[in-house]
């Protein structure tokens, strides 16, 4: 077995323990809920009868031990229940929305992504000068800036005021549905992309003043090449950890963002189910997210090992 397959078991072994703790945290979620939750799900109105029906057809009557079994025989099968107000099954409704978040997610990575790596090698090249100082300051503006205040703000601009884009849903598809998803992709990613700028600034002065540089320059290499060549390819490392961390931040704050521009994607199904007090569709959809932000930090493990030789040792 040679060293890269025996590297990516190695980070596959350490992520079943993470997975585990996931899966049982979400189904302790409804067991955490103050009060008998079959009884919040039906209402005031509801019967004895009909509550202890619902209860036996969720195994509520169970032991714990056995409900907890059963929970993780259906995830390993990826059957996550009924929802009770929707009147199907957690995983389709899931699987619809699944990919309008995933969608929005990596729309507004590669927009953060876009602008902050350029702003922060531009920024690095001028260290305090007036543009790395002004740079400096927009960064700050967009990290105070939270998605629930510049979403409305983008509205009343650029689909309202100048009727450039739509303000809301996903389109019907092809073209329209990218231009529904600019907006909201906006709004995420700019919030990312101040947290970019400042990590990559600070990576790249690093790796210019390091002796290899001095050496690229002393060999008669022009600045560009130095600069993206050499450099830059360094001081992205660092970048590509920092973007598996913000993938989870971008899915939390999608929750938000679909809601103001009504995206259908998960996070807004995640807020129904929870105004509804659908707990199976809840649980379904906080794994769902947990999952996807497990393998995409065990993804980014990889890349970055790949992408830096010294982490394969």
């Amino acid at each position: 077995m040679n060293t890269a397959l025996r590297n990516i078991l190695k980070r596959v072994a350490t992520t079943l323990p993470v997975l585990w703790v996931v899966v049982t945290m979400v189904f302790l979620l409804i067991h955490l809920v103050p009060g008998d939750p079959i009884a919040q799900m039906l209402g005031e109105g509801a019967t004895a009868a009909d509550i202890s029906k619902l209860r036996h057809s969720y195994g509520f009557d169970q032991p714990l031990g056995t409900q907890y079994f059963q929970y993780w025989h259906g995830v390993v099968r990826g059957d996550f229940g009924q929802s009770l107000r929707l009147h199907d099954s957690v995983t389709h409704l899931i699987l619809q929305r699944y990919p309008y978040t995933l969608a929005l997610t990596v729309a507004a990575m590669l927009i953060g992504a876009a602008l902050a790596i350029p702003a922060g090698v531009w920024s690095a090249r001028r260290r305090d000068r007036w543009p790395d100082r002004t740079l400096g300051v927009v960064s700050l503006v967009g990290l105070s800036f939270p998605n629930f205040a510049l979403g409305p703000i983008l509205i009343v601009v650029f689909a309202i005021a100048l009727g450039w884009l739509p303000v809301s849903g996903a389109g019907s598809g092809g073209m329209d549905f990218l231009r529904h998803l600019i907006l909201p992709a906006i709004t995420l990613g700019l919030g990312m992309a101040a947290i970019l700028t400042r990590m990559v600034r600070t990576s790249m002065l690093e790796e210019l003043g390091q002796d290899y540089i001095r050496t690229a320059r002393a060999k008669g290499l022009s600045e560009r090449c130095v600069v993206y060549r050499h450099a830059l390819r360094n001081a992205l490392n660092p970048v590509l950890t920092v973007l598996g961390l913000q993938f989870g931040s971008l899915l939390a704050g999608a929750i938000v963002t679909e809601t103001i521009f009504s995206w259908p994607g998960l996070g807004r199904l995640t807020l129904s189910a929870i105004s509804n007090r659908d707990y199976a569709l809840v649980q379904g959809c906080i794994l769902a997210i947990g999952l996807t932000y497990v393998a995409v930090n065990l993804l980014t493990d990889s890349v970055y090992a790949l992408a830096d030789p010294r982490m394969r040792r």
